[in-house]
């Protein structure tokens, strides 16, 4: 299987959520309030989409997201990319160990096309001058309808993260991606509130997009 020690980090980020930071997450990260909360969402967002029956996450943990996916759509079949050894043990307890890609997202390099690619409180952690290529990944991989769900700020911004500098970045990363990739198209949007009174979410802004036909050249 491939590991994120087979090839050399690129930058900071990738290392500091390979390392004690990424595995510590794993606990904060993994209770039924949230499994419900991503199933309301997820069912929000795909509500008026075509069920997905392939599905890739960029930065799975240990596959929270995917599970909500599977309870909405249970013969869908699901890959995941994720860069910390004990998530993708996580997540090796519930997809095939070859749907499981143990790398980097800057590493990882799709080989074809899933009906769902999703992308969900990750493009925020990584260094921003690396988001064009994992723009361009995500595009690529993406077969029919692209979920990126992540804080939003309508121009690029840092801020401290847990006590650690460099490690959180809120933009416009959905604009930046239709922006590079016009076959990009937005169906939906909306913002889940940290206060909802039943299905609570860490004040995320999501994006529907679809992949239309190539422009011409």
């Amino acid at each position: 299987m491939t590991s994120p020690k087979d090839k050399p980090f690129k930058t900071d980020q990738e290392a500091f959520w390979a390392g004690k930071f990424g595995s510590d997450y794993i606990s904060r990260n993994k209770d039924d309030q949230l499994l419900a909360s991503n199933l309301a969402l997820f069912s929000k967002i795909l509500a008026h989409a075509k069920a997905p029956r392939t599905a890739i996450e960029f930065g799975a943990n240990i596959g929270m997201n995917l599970n909500a996916l599977r309870l909405l759509y249970p013969q869908q079949e699901q890959h995941a990319v994720e860069i910390n050894a004990d998530a993708v043990a996580g997540l090796r307890e519930h997809l095939a160990p070859d749907h499981v890609y143990h790398e980097s997202l800057l590493s990882f390099e799709p080989k074809s096309e899933w009906d769902l690619v999703l992308i969900k409180g990750v493009l925020i952690h990584i260094n921003p001058d690396m988001l064009q290529d994992v723009y361009q990944k995500l595009v690529k991989a993406c077969g029919k309808y692209l979920i990126v769900a992540e804080y939003y700020n309508p121009s690029p911004v840092k801020i401290s993260y847990r006590g650690h500098n460099d490690r959180l970045f809120k933009r416009d990363f959905a604009g930046e991606i239709m922006d590079a990739h016009p076959e990009m198209k937005l169906l939906d949007y909306g913002f889940i509130y940290s206060r909802d009174l039943s299905f609570p979410q860490d004040d995320i802004t999501w994006f529907l997009m679809e992949k239309t036909k190539q422009p011409q050249s």
